[in-house]
């Protein structure tokens, strides 16, 4: 079984890496903007993706300027300076589309990440500046009841959270 799980999470990260990587260079330029400046990347992840926001806060590599968006259930203090990145495992999340409709009319440039799902009336994608699409929606092993099961959420995310920081890298390299 993890053998397939390998080879099918592999195929996850070679869709994302090919699809998306015209929206993690754009991504990673709007993020990179606050960096420039007196801003910050402020990060929010729904749910299980707070890992995403711990691993760019505290991991070994962290993301240049990161904070979290929201701290014991207060908002942080952003300003037009400041770049955010909202990451959720769905894009019809709606506690997701409300925080980035919020921030959005205060002016803010927003960063979406998320796997869209098709058939949602309201998507993160219409409400960030770009959205990455981790496209994972489903569970990846088919168990023999014709159920699925390994929904690996967090690591699709994971790979693309690393595309965002690895060419925010490359573009303060350039810089």
């Amino acid at each position: 079984m993890l053998k397939i799980f390998m080879t099918q999470l592999s195929g996850y990260f070679k869709k994302i890496a090919e699809q998306e990587e015209f929206n993690l260079e754009d991504g990673a330029r709007l993020l990179a903007q606050a960096l420039f400046g007196d801003g910050h990347i402020f990060l929010h992840g729904f749910n299980e993706m707070e890992a995403i926001v711990l691993e760019a806060t505290m991991g070994q590599e962290p993301m240049p300027k990161a904070k979290k968006l929201i701290e014991n259930g207060t908002m942080a203090d952003v300003d037009e300076t400041d770049r955010i990145l909202l990451i959720t495992r769905f894009s019809h999340d709606k506690e997701a589309i409300a925080l980035a409709q919020q921030l959005k009319e205060r002016g803010l440039q927003i960063v979406g990440l998320s796997a869209v799902v098709d058939e949602a009336n309201a998507s993160l994608a219409d409400y960030v500046d770009v959205h990455i699409d981790t496209k994972l929606v489903k569970p990846l092993i088919p168990d023999e009841d014709g159920s699925r099961f390994g929904f690996p959420a967090v690591m699709t995310a994971l790979f693309a959270y690393y595309g965002l920081l690895f060419t925010i890298k490359e573009i303060l390299d350039e810089y």
